[in-house]
């Protein structure tokens, strides 16, 4: 998400955008990720944790992978919109895991834990996205976050599992 506020100045020369047209791109991604919200609460309840947020971070790379790949402004505008959607799933598969793994009187912490998290990612983007950029090109900065993501699925799918059913706890 930070990275196309990182980009702005370059993204708005290569296109030649306007503010109307940065304005639409950020639209797009609001209104999806609005309603990536509305369905992926029910998606995770149905799927279950491990599913829904690995499908989730799934589709939210293979998006953000796919914003180096776009040529037009049109083109931003939809794989932003995908993005959103995508993202979406984060905080109701998040809190499904946390509902999961913690007891009722520890889940606001846990919560705490998490979201805290999210503030990770505007700290170091600038770091990481601008060097990318500088060094290689703004394709770069959106290929490599979003493969960051895939090794993030993979670690998901092998290391996840509801405790009644990992393999590492114990029932005590």
């Amino acid at each position: 998400r930070q990275i196309i506020g990182l980009l702005k100045p370059t993204l708005e020369k290569e296109f030649q955008w306007t503010e109307q047209d940065y304005a639409n791109i950020v639209f797009w991604f609001q209104v999806m990720y609005a309603a990536g919200y509305l369905l992926a609460g029910r998606f995770v309840d149905k799927v279950g944790a491990k599913i829904g947020y690995g499908i989730a971070v799934f589709l939210w790379s293979i998006a953000a992978m796919a914003h180096g790949l776009v040529k037009s402004t049109l083109g931003f505008n939809i794989v932003r919109g995908a993005l959103g959607f995508s993202e979406g799933g984060n905080f109701p598969a998040a809190i499904k895991s946390i509902a999961e793994w913690f007891p009722a009187k520890e889940r606001s912490f846990a919560s705490g834990f998490m979201i805290s998290g999210t503030t990770v990612g505007p700290i170091v983007a600038p770091g990481i996205v601008l060097w990318l950029a500088n060094s290689y090109n703004w394709q770069t900065s959106f290929i490599v976050t979003g493969a960051l993501g895939l090794i993030w699925v993979a670690a998901w799918y092998f290391l996840y599992d509801k405790p009644e059913k990992h393999k590492q706890v114990s029932k005590e």
